[in-house]
């Protein structure tokens, strides 16, 4: 029973070869050496990972946040501090009631520079 087994066992794996097209001789020559060459490295020691690790977050990391840190200053001083043109759609800014807090007008987290009253944006000096 086990020899029937092992055949059957690399039956299925010979058609699975057949049917994803990974038989060893469709492979090609520079494909098998690459082959070889990572097999021989997943069996390595996994001595000095951590200081790859270390070394590509001082070379790749901390470059790309600093890379991004300046895109968004010179966008933020590229930006005019402008609101929008406000259009008063009927169907934004409804208020049935007033709010429990403050004049009733203005949301809790209110914000003069990006929220818009009902009838338009407040006057600000900034």
């Amino acid at each position: 029973m086990n020899i029937y087994l092992t055949s059957l066992f690399a039956e299925e794996n010979k058609a699975f070869g057949i049917l994803c097209g990974c038989t060893k001789m469709s492979l090609s020559p520079a494909a098998l050496a690459a082959r070889r060459v990572l097999a021989a490295a997943s069996h390595s020691s996994h001595e000095g990972g951590a200081r790859t690790w270390k070394v590509l977050s001082f070379v790749v990391a901390l470059p790309g946040v600093a890379v991004c840190i300046v895109n968004a200053y010179m966008k933020a001083q590229a930006h005019s501090h402008k609101p929008p043109e406000f259009v008063p759609y009927e169907h934004l800014r409804i208020r049935t009631k007033k709010f429990p807090w403050g004049d009733g007008n203005h949301t809790l987290f209110h914000n003069p520079h990006t929220n818009p009253l009902p009838d338009g944006f407040e006057d600000s000096h900034h």
